[in-house]
């Protein structure tokens, strides 16, 4: 059981995406992540890595679910963690966080990482 959150971006879903799994960007939209250590910069299936809170501690985490372009999703420290889902939309794409019952104050925390990434998005360069 989760709670959403989700936001309309009025950009591209491709530049929502690439913050979403480019992890040298997620200290900029990600309230709780000050840092990643991955092999790779982008996510992809299976991508297992290190998250430092806030508070300086390292916490391992492995990607449960990945579908290139629209969804991932996560264990941290082997607790399911959020979703993370892109959708087109006629005027942008829809962004929304599942974040697990039992964690629903997170939620709060996502709700400012989407005004973040909505931020990021539209200060993106145009290609």
């Amino acid at each position: 059981m989760t709670i959403s959150v989700s936001r309309v971006i009025p950009v591209d879903p491709s530049v929502v995406w690439d913050l979403l799994v480019d992890t040298s960007r997620w200290s900029e939209w990600g309230p709780s992540v000050t840092r990643v250590d991955l092999p790779t910069v982008k996510l992809r299936a299976g991508s297992t890595g290190r998250v430092r809170s806030p508070l300086g501690f390292w916490l391992p985490f492995t990607i449960t679910g990945f579908e290139d372009g629209r969804a991932w999703s996560w264990t941290v420290a082997g607790i399911p963690a959020t979703t993370h889902t892109v959708e087109p939309t006629p005027d942008g794409c829809r962004v929304t966080f599942g974040v697990p019952m039992l964690a629903a104050p997170y939620a709060l925390v996502c709700r400012a990482a989407l005004r973040r990434i909505e931020r990021l998005a539209q200060a993106a360069p145009i290609l």
